[in-house]
């Protein structure tokens, strides 16, 4: 098991997680004021499929200046790791916020990325995702520290820089049946908008915490939308 580095270009403090293997490279990213160790158990079932699966977790500010963020900052941050990690390109996705960070990838760097993954899509409404199912949520997955540059980071950024499609990049949107943070109907409307591009995958009866709670059923269609076996 790969363990968390930190990756400080210009004093940014930006926890990583290298899984590497020989299977398609897929970056993730994690909701907001949450950290990267909840994600281990998904990036496990898709190592075992042989991905290469890289954990990003939001960085921590040093200063209150360092807080002063937008989305295009923390998706940078992103691109950044995988410069440092010589990785070209890859799926980038994350789970609810960190699905709208990928998104802002997409967008601002499109030839890095191969498509996006949503676990659950954020919508206009911000949502908090610490009260989410709290007793699922593992004491050391929390990282209220960060919360607050995350909350500014969104309020500082027009939606539709961070929410628009990047042209011709595929979306798979992974969704639990019972999410009341970021509801089905967020994903059904994201496909309604590009069917052509996007991809709805149904977790049934599972809430917002479904990467943590069903990982079988969050990794399988990963697994099979990218068409690796």
């Amino acid at each position: 098991m790969a363990e968390t580095q930190i990756f400080e270009p210009d004093g940014r403090a930006i926890p990583y997680v290298d899984e590497r293997a020989d299977g398609p490279a897929l970056v993730l990213l994690p909701g907001r004021g949450l950290n990267i160790s909840y994600l281990g158990p998904l990036t496990h079932a898709l190592a075992e499929e042989d991905f290469h699966v890289v954990r990003i977790g939001p960085r921590h500010p040093r200063a209150a200046a360092d807080r002063v963020v937008s989305m295009h900052d923390l998706a940078q941050d992103v691109v950044d790791v995988m410069e440092h990690l010589g990785l070209a390109s890859a799926w980038v996705g994350g789970h609810a916020f960190g699905g709208s960070v990928a998104r802002m990838v997409s967008l601002d760097h499109a030839g890095r990325v191969n498509g996006v993954l949503l676990l659950g899509v954020e919508g206009a409404v911000s949502t908090d995702e610490l009260e989410s199912d709290v007793s699922e949520i593992p004491a050391q997955a929390r990282d209220a520290e960060v919360e607050s540059m995350q909350r500014a980071a969104l309020e500082a950024t027009p939606e539709l820089e961070w929410s628009s499609l990047a042209p011709a990049v595929p979306v798979l949107v992974v969704q639990g049946t019972e999410d009341r943070m970021t509801p089905p109907s967020n994903g059904e409307e994201l496909r309604a908008s590009a069917p052509d591009r996007v991809s709805v995958a149904r977790v049934e009866s599972a809430g917002h915490l479904f990467p943590v709670t069903h990982v079988g059923a969050t990794a399988w269609p990963i697994e099979d939308y990218l068409d690796w076996d």
